[in-house]
């Protein structure tokens, strides 16, 4: 019952996705900070191979760049792990885009590029890099698998972001598929629903902030620590017990929506 025990990451090996910035990036310094190695994975190699190199002064982090919208890039990546880690203690599917644009004219390209890289990539890297993650996980202290969905999964949103509410609504679902699979493989899968963070792909919302923290009963945006520390909680020993849950975090935007 030792809380260093209970929350703490240390020596576990660890892959983020969309690790660059933002949600991710958030998720990567947590890691990095509390002693576990890290690698982060983005589209855009400069970003990755810098953020690496700010966390490696902290810890061990390692940059391994892809487009995870392509297949062959999904293919490559878990491979790449798999050949320098025998085991992966945890998964963060964080990776994703949005698109907005009106129903009469929306885009097949908008559409695809959404759902390929939210949802689809998500399921196929999960799925290569399962005998990983197996390999580390252990009765009663399992792998883990920590999908970021979205509460635009759970709500509709303000905005027409179709494939994006679309994806992220299969993230949620998809995290209770894989979780009742993956289970008797000691790998426990989750999902984090972010409200608003202020991130390059909420940089949207910017001008309306005010109104938008209008409807959070906290009154403030998420910051890093809260993300960190859910992902940290997920992934340590005090949620070796959760499997298949969909956490929001979102400072009760949605349980204020939902009594209006």
């Amino acid at each position: 019952m030792r809380i260093d025990e209970l929350f703490g990451v240390r020596g576990k090996v660890v892959l983020v996705t969309g690790g660059s910035r933002g949600i991710g990036e958030m998720i990567a310094r947590g890691f990095v900070t509390n002693g576990a190695k890290v690698y982060i994975s983005s589209r855009k190699a400069d970003a990755c191979n810098e953020l690496a190199a700010e966390l490696s002064r902290e810890g061990e982090c390692i940059a391994l760049p892809a487009d995870l919208a392509r297949m062959d890039e999904v293919e490559r990546l878990a491979a790449e792990i798999a050949r320098r880690e025998p085991k992966l203690h945890v998964l963060v599917n964080n990776a994703g885009a949005a698109w907005l644009e009106p129903v009469e004219t929306f885009s097949e390209k908008g559409w695809d590029r959404v759902v390929d890289l939210n949802l689809k990539s998500l399921f196929f890297l999960t799925a290569r890099l399962v005998a990983t993650l197996a390999a580390a996980g252990v009765p009663g202290d399992p792998a883990r698998v920590i999908n970021v969905g979205s509460i635009d999964g759970l709500e509709p949103p303000a905005m027409e972001t179709y494939p994006y509410s679309a994806s992220k609504a299969g993230v949620h679902q998809l995290t209770g598929h894989l979780a009742k699979f993956l289970g008797d493989r000691n790998i426990a899968v989750n999902a984090i629903a972010p409200g608003y963070f202020p991130t390059k792909m909420t940089e949207w919302a910017k001008d309306g902030e005010s109104a938008m923290l209008d409807r959070v009963p906290m009154k403030r945006p998420g910051a890093p620590e809260d993300m960190a520390g859910t992902a940290l909680f997920l992934a340590s020993k005090a949620g070796a017990y959760l499997s298949g849950a969909v956490i929001r975090v979102d400072g009760g935007l949605l349980a204020n929506a939902r009594s209006i």
